[in-house]
């Protein structure tokens, strides 16, 4: 008996215990004062654990919360790994690659997208069934696609800030949802700052001046803070004009000060020891940790804990300043509603309410199809043999190495399910038209089934993984992933579709790819060339609603693809006035900045200009009509590009500064309208610190492309 009301006794008072209440649970005081008050309570122990990638403090009953990457759909696995599925992991929805989300230029889709995920997201972590995903969501990467060789291209929105500011902006709200007081899930974006070659990024330096941080390399991540609200980025391994970005001032004189970064600033995968033994930066590990702290950190993706603990031992490091540190996580961690089981938080019972996956539903399939038909960029069609008009044919070959993959890049999901181009064309053409398949030429297999077709689609396109090779190589030089550049912008595997076409001349090339190429031969011989990326779930279905006609393709290019790699600067040029982007390279380009083809014709016509003088801080609203007069409906992304031919600074040729995909119906005409912003106009004056608004004559053109102008106009910046 007295045994067991010993056990009653530690049982009352363990309920006591973890029935307490703090002030830092009540919803009622701000979110500051909540903070004070949990940093009060914690020990120095607890208080450099939340600094770990997963914060946890079990005494006060707070959960912490894992990262997860997200470009394109949840990867719980971790890098490459498809196959491999911890336990409780389950399935996500896989769009299209980040690259080809861009090609959309639909900021609208952009977000249902990034919305959908964070759906999947919040229903994985709070599942009893799964419980294998985190709230945090390593997404979008806001890094700038400045030269095509860039290995990790497939998850950038592109070259143009502008473009990927817009893109940035959508994907963070809609991975962060839009309640005043609750996040869905926290974004945090990647690689601050200029992250875009692979090759010794450990030990290269990103070198340019302060105008280029501001109006290109920073903006996306400026946009993603100030517009988005995004409270957590990733510091990049390279370093920026010869400081490693780990623990470069920028981090707090700028994202802190200045844009009102007040969250989650987090190292690279083992970057806090890189600045030790690759880039020598300090003498130890103990000075590493604490600089990182007094430089912004406040997350490692590192084994830091004993050596952060002896700089606080020796005085490198306050326990004031990590009281600081931990501060942005735990509002992170507030905002996604860890602190406190409210019932104001509407997040709160995704996965325990609702039991249905997510990921098995009709609307996850057509989300997935939609994103990816809209990614679709048709770079050619002569004499319009697309669409494919399938009552007019009775054999179609289909061809090539990607034609029967879906391939995972780095950081994809594991799709519930998988269309590959060539189940996408069975599935649209049924028992109707015979389907031939060669996946490569051996024993003539490809020019046999050419020959025996009345059309044929070659599928061919980079590998994004390089399965079974070492950190560091691919199988040809023009493949590229993390830690590998590109050393080549021509396509090996191009002489298949050569011998097709000499086979068959209706020959249709559909490049899987994450990547730009050089495709000279495919634009002066075959009579059509479409660009999809890899990866999504529903590739096949996607590609087939294009080449059916079932969708007008829309698509735009969200890169310069360079007719030779002898166009491109040196990789490591990060000065882009030195002949890089649309904006500064004066070579002519196997395809332009924007570039994209429709099977319709469109009219643009009636400019109107709300007025002709733009102030600080206005907006002037542009107008036009848009009319389609061809045979189908359509899809156009139009675009807005401003010059300053009276700038007395260097300034771009010419800018994107406004873009907007609009549906036209065969034969009917829409009104457009597309704000020109003040701010949009401004470049960075150095000695005074801030944008500035330059007075003289703004060119402006609108069209289908950076180099293809409908409509001309110009305002006076005054």
């Amino acid at each position: 008996m007295k045994q067991i009301l010993s056990l009653l006794l530690v049982c009352c008072i363990h309920t006591c215990i973890t029935a307490q209440t703090y002030p830092f649970q009540n919803t009622r005081l701000s979110d500051e004062k909540r903070i004070d008050n949990l940093i009060s309570l914690l020990t120095l122990e607890e208080k450099i654990n939340c600094l770990s990638t997963r914060p946890s403090i079990p005494r006060l009953g707070i959960q912490g919360t894992r990262i997860v990457e997200g470009l394109h759909g949840l990867a719980l696995s971790g890098p490459a790994n498809w196959a491999v599925r911890g336990k409780g992991e389950a399935p996500t929805t896989t769009f299209p690659q980040a690259y080809g989300l861009a090609q959309t230029w639909d900021v609208g889709l952009i977000e249902r997208l990034a919305t959908w995920q964070a759906d999947e997201c919040r229903y994985l972590a709070q599942s009893p069934k799964y419980q294998s995903a985190g709230l945090i969501v390593l997404a979008p990467n806001a890094d700038l696609g400045r030269d095509i060789r860039w290995g990790r291209t497939e998850e950038c929105y592109g070259e143009d800030a502008f473009l990927a500011g817009a893109l940035t902006v959508s994907f963070v709200k809609g991975l962060q949802g839009n309640h005043l007081k609750y996040w869905k899930t926290a974004s945090l974006m990647k690689h601050f700052l200029a992250n875009s070659n692979e090759n010794n990024r450990t030990i290269n330096s990103s070198d340019f001046d302060e105008r280029l941080f501001r109006e290109y390399y920073g903006y996306p991540f400026y946009k993603g803070i100030t517009e988005g609200g995004s409270r957590a980025y990733m510091a990049a391994y390279n370093r920026y004009n010869g400081i490693p970005c780990t623990v470069h001032p920028v981090l707090k004189d700028v994202t802190v000060k200045e844009w009102g970064q007040n969250g989650i600033i987090a190292t690279d995968g083992g970057a806090y020891r890189l600045l030790v033994t690759a880039q020598k930066y300090y003498p130890d590990l103990e000075i590493a940790a604490a600089e990182c702290i007094k430089a912004g950190i406040t997350m490692f993706l590192d084994n830091y804990k004993d050596p952060l603990n002896e700089a606080v031992k020796k005085g490198l490091v306050t326990e004031k300043d990590i009281d600081q540190a931990i501060r942005g996580t735990l509002r992170v961690m507030l905002k996604l509603g860890l602190l406190d089981k409210s019932d104001q938080n509407p997040y709160s019972k995704m996965g325990i309410a609702d039991t249905i996956d997510l990921w098995t539903k009709p609307e996850a399939h057509q989300l997935a199809r939609e994103a990816t038909y809209k990614s679709v960029v048709l770079l050619k069609n002569e004499n319009n043999i697309l669409p494919i008009k399938k009552d007019e044919i009775k054999k179609i070959a289909v061809i090539g190495p990607r034609a029967n993959q879906i391939i995972s890049d780095w950081y994809a999901g594991k799709p519930p399910y998988a269309i590959t181009a060539l189940q996408g064309i069975k599935n649209a053409v049924g028992n109707d038209v015979e389907i031939l398949f060669a996946e490569s030429n051996k024993a003539d297999s490809a020019v046999i089934a050419a020959r025996e077709a009345d059309l044929a689609i070659v599928c061919i396109g980079n590998h994004p993984i390089s399965y079974n090779l070492p950190w560091g190589v691919n199988y040809v030089y023009s493949d590229g992933r993390e830690d590998v550049d590109r050393q080549s912008i021509s396509l090996e595997q191009e002489d298949l579709a050569k011998l097709v076409y000499k086979a068959n001349h209706n020959t249709v090339l559909v490049l899987i790819s994450s990547f730009p190429y050089a495709i000279n031969w495919s634009n002066e011989n075959l009579p059509a060339i479409v660009h999809i990326t890899q990866s999504s779930q529903e590739l096949g279905n996607g590609l087939a609603d294009i080449l059916f006609g079932k969708v007008s393709p829309a698509g735009r290019l969200v890169q310069t693809w360079s007719a030779s790699i002898d166009q491109l600067p040196p990789i490591l040029e990060y000065n882009i006035r030195n002949g890089r982007t649309y904006m500064y390279d004066t070579q002519k380009p196997l395809y332009p900045f924007g570039y994209g083809l429709t099977y319709t014709s469109f009219e643009y016509s009636n400019l109107k200009i709300g007025k002709n003088v733009i102030k600080d801080k206005e907006t002037v609203q542009v107008t036009f009509s848009l009319t389609n007069t061809g045979d189908y409906s359509s899809d156009e992304v139009v675009q807005l590009y401003v010059g300053f031919p009276e700038s007395k600074i260097e300034r771009p040729a010419i800018a994107l500064k406004g873009f907007k995909r609009v549906h036209v119906p065969k034969g009917q005409s829409v009104e457009v309208f597309i704000p020109i912003k003040a701010e949009d106009l401004k470049y960075w004056d150095v000695a005074k610190n801030s944008f500035i608004l330059e007075k003289g004559n703004v060119e402006f053109y609108i069209g289908s492309s950076s180099v293809e102008p409908k409509l001309k106009g110009f305002i006076r910046a005054e």
